[in-house]
């Protein structure tokens, strides 16, 4: 969806304009990380301009890249910590109600693994301890991109796997998906 003509090639200036038709055609729009001058900011007010839902997923106070999605949720904008949060205020504003199967509460979790022994005794680390230090130095309680940690850390992406596999197995650090990590609290 553009304004512009076919073969436009897109500029940094006209995205606000796009995200307006974006927001426009949508019920609510989702943000899910914004710094404090940010253009996902633009399209999350252009959205409340429109009568748009805002949503946001609050993020770690200490973090930069979450004082724009902070901010949104002290401004009124609904705080986001599952699907459900979106589904919820929609649904009035849907013409049928969302399939039963789509609100079904979700199944209980498998059972636990019994925790495993952070290393094994008798196997030396893959990684050497200092590479282990330069990670745990690198992350912070905020979820970081694994190629942040690359580039901070100056390490491999095979030793940055390996070491978060040990680090994680041994309970110093956590997964968040989407190639994130942080230390466990």
């Amino acid at each position: 969806m553009t304004e512009n003509p076919p073969g436009f090639v897109p500029r940094a200036q006209d995205f606000p304009r796009r995200n307006r038709i974006i927001s426009g055609l949508a019920l609510g729009v989702l943000i899910v990380e914004a710094a404090r001058r940010s253009g996902t900011l633009i399209t999350a007010r252009m959205a409340g301009e429109q009568g748009r839902e805002v949503f946001a997923i609050p993020g770690h106070p200490l973090d930069p890249r979450a004082e724009g999605t902070n901010a949104l949720i002290k401004s009124g904008a609904t705080m986001v910590t599952e699907p459900d949060d979106v589904i919820s205020a929609l649904a009035p504003m849907l013409r049928e109600a969302p399939s039963p199967a789509f609100l079904a509460p979700p199944e209980p979790p498998a059972p636990a693994c019994p925790r495993l022994p952070d290393r094994a005794p008798d196997l030396p680390p893959q990684v050497p301890d200092a590479d282990h230090e330069r990670l745990l130095t690198a992350l912070g309680p905020a979820p970081t991109d694994i190629d942040e940690l690359g580039r901070a850390t100056g390490l491999s992406a095979r030793a940055i796997q390996v070491a978060l596999l040990e680090l994680t197995l041994a309970g110093r650090v956590e997964r968040h998906g989407h190639q994130l990590v942080s230390l466990k609290g």
